[in-house]
């Protein structure tokens, strides 16, 4: 299903997070989950399997914003990264799906023995499922 995208986008006082507003219900994202789940082919890999699990990203926040076309964002984070177009679909999964994207990443962070204030040279791969139980969310 093709989403529009948000009626409103807002940048948070202090860059930490993004307000994305649909049918008048505005969801707050964080900077750092933004951040984890880029759709660049850094973060995502190239195909399934090759994502990389992105710790020490606590302190990212919004650098800047960049509208392309009527279909997508390009976020540029404080670390740098800025390689990831957040299509209209994307931003409205992220919106909608948060709390569960949200526990599955700390989940994989634990698993990992990995912290999410890490140095990011610490960027690990990805495993399916955690091992430890916390995801069946």
């Amino acid at each position: 299903m093709k989403h529009d995208m948000p009626e409103e986008i807002r940048l948070q006082q202090g860059r930490a997070a993004l307000t994305l507003v649909y049918g008048g219900a505005a969801q707050s994202l964080p900077a750092e989950f933004l951040r984890v789940y880029s759709p660049s082919a850094e973060v995502r890999g190239h195909a399934p399997g090759q994502e990389t699990l992105q710790t020490g990203k606590a302190g990212v926040t919004i650098a800047g914003l960049e509208p392309v076309g009527q279909y997508a964002l390009k976020i540029i984070f404080s670390d740098g990264h800025d390689s990831g177009l957040y299509d209209r679909d994307y931003l409205y999964n992220l919106a909608h799906g948060y709390d569960t994207m949200w526990a599955d990443y700390l989940c994989k962070i634990e698993a990992a023995g990995a912290s999410r204030t890490a140095s990011p040279q610490d960027a690990v791969p990805a495993k399916s499922g955690c091992g430890t139980g916390c995801g069946k969310h």
